[in-house]
């Protein structure tokens, strides 16, 4: 496959054929069938962590750049009533991949194919509006975060979740680089935190969480505090040392990795 000739359908095809992949291709719930990868993520320690920030009582959710559907599904099932935004058309990676796992889940998923920057909702429409990994691919992400807060409610909850972060414009080669799919379709992007804060702030969303690559099992996954405190006792040759959460934050501060997951989490002021 010729670089960045291939859709993302293409490239996602491409990483399910590589057996060496499949442990990558079930932790991105990339496998089928689509109602059980999507059942996984409503089961799992990310979906539980970003469960935290929303509202007690459901109401009407927007899951933006919805990808295959898995967080419009963990929505639905805890009774949002979802409009999934999704401009690919794809019925493995797509649109048409939501409307297939709506209708063999029997939850009222309504779809809209259409960008981010221009959203076909009315001010005002939502008490949540919700992305996973959706910022960082955005063609204007100051254009995308006023409209999120546009449709939003005041007081509504925002919160993108594992948005890739770089210190410096100039490490985003690095993360592109070593990303195992854009080279195919050349559709990955990162952001310094300022970036991200100045478009949130400026677009309307008044931001309560700024979460760093450790801080929260919504950017660990698919590991979880357990196994990475494990992992790193282990890394330094003590096996059975029992490390705080705080070390974690403090590491995950700390971090200058290109392309490290952050969540921002907030809402839309009065």
């Amino acid at each position: 496959m010729s670089d960045k000739a291939a859709s993302w359908e293409q490239a996602v095809i491409w990483l399910r054929s590589q057996p060496e992949q499949a442990e990558l291709v079930r932790s991105c719930f990339y496998d089928d069938p689509l109602v059980e990868a999507a059942k996984r993520y409503q089961e799992s320690s990310e979906w539980r962590a970003v469960r935290a920030f929303l509202p007690r009582s459901a109401g009407r959710a927007l899951d933006l750049g919805a990808g295959r559907g898995i967080s419009s599904f963990a929505l639905a099932c805890d009774g949002w009533q979802v409009d999934a935004l999704e401009p690919d058309p794809s019925n493995l990676v797509g649109a048409g991949a939501i409307r297939s796992l709506a209708k063999d889940a029997g939850l009222d998923i309504r779809v809209e194919q259409s960008w981010g920057e221009k959203l076909p909702y009315a001010d005002a429409s939502f008490d949540v509006v919700h992305g996973r990994q959706v910022l960082h691919h955005a063609h204007d992400l100051k254009q995308l975060c006023r409209e999120a807060a546009r449709v939003l409610k005041v007081g509504g909850v925002f919160i993108a979740t594992r948005e890739h972060v770089i210190s410096r414009a100039e490490d985003l080669p690095a993360f592109l680089n070593n990303h195992p799919l854009h080279r195919l379709y050349g559709g990955e992007h990162a952001y310094t935190l300022r970036e991200y804060r100045d478009a949130l702030s400026h677009g309307g969303i008044q931001l309560s969480k700024v979460l760093n690559p450790f801080q929260t099992e919504i950017n660990l996954y698919p590991e979880t505090f357990d196994s990475m405190k494990k992992r790193l006792a282990e890394k330094v040759g003590l096996p059975f040392l029992k490390l705080p959460e705080f070390v974690l934050r403090v590491l995950g501060a700390m971090s200058n990795a290109p392309g490290r997951l952050y969540t921002f989490v907030g809402y839309r002021p009065d």
